[in-house]
């Protein structure tokens, strides 16, 4: 497969995680501001399951896939910015593994933080975004 193929398959599955990443604490937000039985959050489960499972989890592997086959096809891990960025992308997996764990108590009718923690860590998500996008882009060191 060409590198700028393998490229651009890498920028879509990114682009198709981070688009859940993004919205599925915006779901939490109004989820965790609901009445437990509602029809509403009832909806909202639905929703956060078919996100995490139908788009976020393969998009994510998908990511990981490709882009640890165009590491090795330019060797990036030689340099300073690509360790920045894969740490960063831990963490970003790591608040997903969070995210899919908060999905199983919304699931079970818990509220575990407030609508006002879940409008806070998406701005972490939009950080991390930007921080990542950066480093690969600019690889400033």
């Amino acid at each position: 497969m060409s590198y700028l193929y393998l490229k651009a398959f890498h920028i879509i599955a990114f682009t198709s995680w981070m688009a859940g990443m993004f919205y599925l604490p915006r779901l939490f937000a109004y989820h965790a501001g609901t009445v437990v039985g509602s029809e509403s959050s009832e909806l909202l489960k639905v929703m956060e399951r078919r996100l995490l499972r139908i788009i976020m989890n393969p998009a994510m592997i998908l990511t990981f896939v490709f882009g640890v086959w165009l590491v090795m096809m330019t060797e990036a891990y030689k340099g300073g910015w690509f360790h920045a960025k894969f740490t960063l992308l831990l963490v970003m997996a790591g608040l997903h593994g969070y995210f899919a764990v908060t999905r199983k108590k919304f699931a079970v009718d818990e509220r575990p933080k407030s609508p006002k923690f879940y409008k806070i860590i998406n701005e972490v998500v939009t950080i991390l975004f930007i921080v990542i996008v950066l480093l690969a882009m600019l690889k400033p060191f």
